[in-house]
């Protein structure tokens, strides 16, 4: 195990970069004192909104203009780059090189845009279909977000008089391709840590498609990677906000509390919960090699935040967080022929399957099964069709709700049911269903979409306000 750390920062904290040069890079730090951190960056915020699709709203980027044949990505591309460089003016006052910043910016979207005509060029003569390019140009717009901000970071840090080293994982204008664990190796392994501070690129160009098999949560698969190939200490992503026991937007800054010690399946917990702490897929990987992850408010410095090891449990038993997602689907199957029927929800999954469709929890009787599904799944309505076409004397249904989840390392105690139900029920909750498995863990409430947020209020007040452990 190594001496040095690996630490991702996240694109809305990567906007602030004057706070993070006082909260992380360097504050009070000196000569040796600067090194043995690996920096994962990923691109300012709002920016592959912009080269891609929004998130949240789905409003086509150039990417999105592009595959649809919409000529206005053109246009689209050259505000990009404005903002590209409008942001790179907010850093001048902090060091920023602008005419080298500026530079950098220009070649790399004058670029992308002349390979987008070639391949628009390519299409019209209609031999060159858009699966053989679209995946591509997807991959290297999302590429030069997190170039962009990684090569600023490392000019403003020079300035500093750090040895900070802009580590391009992009691939910009390389021929040669290599899996993604050898990629990241190649660029790191010969790095003496200890006296050159590493800013590398959240997109890694490899043979695998780092967009295509992990989409937008592709940095954390890299700072997961980089960490378990360099055998850190430590991993710490550093949020714009500590991991609370609730959403403290919600239910108040002040009533909220600092989690400050979890394990790796509370994290799985959130990530079911689309809270995620971190990336399952990146997760799974350091905790199988034992290197525990640090959750961090960046704007926090000095405050040691939430780490996330293998096999911690609380000595006594409580809630580490209220926390749910109202995007949720109950797709429910009553069919009174399923009574002594083997194998009639493994028929159920797998159209599921067929679909790419997974399941958040489900509930069972003799003749109902229920799986909790994220609304934003495709190919929901086309997957109902098929499961009644093959059951025609089933009844399916389905129903738009909410689930919040009380999740805890160890909440092994008499009554925690109980005191959750009764809570709810005074405040005049309907629950439509619950599941908890024999771990206890993880307790998931089936509530009514109007009841989401008072549910989450609530269930705060009954479990974190009124302990003394927490006050």
């Amino acid at each position: 195990m190594g001496q040095h750390t690996v630490e991702k920062i996240g694109g809305t904290s990567m906007s602030r970069f004057g706070e993070l040069l006082d909260n992380i890079f360097i504050g009070s730090r000196k000569g040796k004192e600067l090194y043995n951190r690996i920096f994962v960056v990923s691109a300012y915020g709002g920016i592959t909104n912009l080269l891609l699709e929004n998130k949240k709203t789905g409003e086509p980027g150039i990417y999105g203009s592009f595959a649809a044949g919409d000529p206005i990505w053109e246009e689209k591309l050259e505000n990009v780059l404005r903002e590209m460089l409008r942001i790179n003016r907010g850093f001048s006052d902090i060091g920023l090189d602008a005419k080298a910043a500026d530079e950098f910016v220009r070649e790399r979207m004058y670029g992308i845009r002349d390979g987008l005509r070639n391949m628009m060029q390519l299409r019209s003569f209609g031999h060159f279909q858009p699966r053989d390019y679209l995946p591509a140009s997807r991959e290297f717009l999302s590429a030069v977000g997190e170039a962009h901000s990684a090569h600023n970071a490392a000019l403003i840090l020079n300035a500093h008089g750090v040895n900070a080293r802009f580590v391009d994982l992009t691939g910009w204008r390389d021929h040669s391709s290599f899996p993604l664990d050898e990629m990241i190796a190649r660029h790191l392994l010969d790095l003496d840590y200890s006296s050159c501070m590493p800013i590398v690129t959240g997109y890694v160009k490899c043979t695998e498609g780092i967009m295509a098999r992990y989409d937008r949560g592709y940095s954390e698969i890299t700072f997961s990677k980089a960490a378990v190939l360099t055998g850190a200490r430590e991993g710490i992503i550093h949020k714009e906000y500590h991991l609370s026991t609730g959403d403290p937007k919600l239910i108040g800054p002040e009533k909220v509390r600092i989690i400050g010690h979890t394990n790796f399946d509370i994290a799985d917990q959130l990530a079911d919960m689309a809270m995620e702490a971190i990336h399952p897929k990146a997760s799974k990987a350091m905790e199988h090699k034992n290197i525990p992850i640090r959750v961090t408010n960046a704007f926090d410095p000095g405050n040691p935040g939430t780490l996330i090891s293998k096999g911690y449990v609380s000595e006594i038993p409580r809630v580490d967080m209220i926390c749910g997602r109202s995007d949720v689907v109950a797709v429910e199957v009553f069919d009174p022929e399923m009574v002594g029927q083997c194998g009639y929800d493994h028929k159920i999954l797998g159209f599921f399957a067929e679909h790419g469709i997974s399941y958040i929890a489900k509930n069972t009787n003799a003749n109902t099964i229920t799986h909790y599904v994220s609304e934003r799944a495709g190919n929901i309505e086309a997957c109902l069709e098929d499961i009644q076409n093959a059951f025609p004397g089933a009844i399916v249904h389905m129903h738009k709700l909410a689930i919040v989840a009380v999740l805890g390392s160890n909440m092994k105690l008499p009554g925690f049911l109980s005191r959750a139900a009764t809570a709810l029920a005074e405040a005049n909750i309907n629950i439509l269903a619950l599941d908890q498995c024999m771990r206890q863990v993880n307790m998931q409430f089936m509530l009514e979409r109007d009841d989401y947020k008072k549910a989450q209020i609530v269930l705060h007040r009954e479990f974190v306000e009124k302990e003394p452990s927490y006050n």
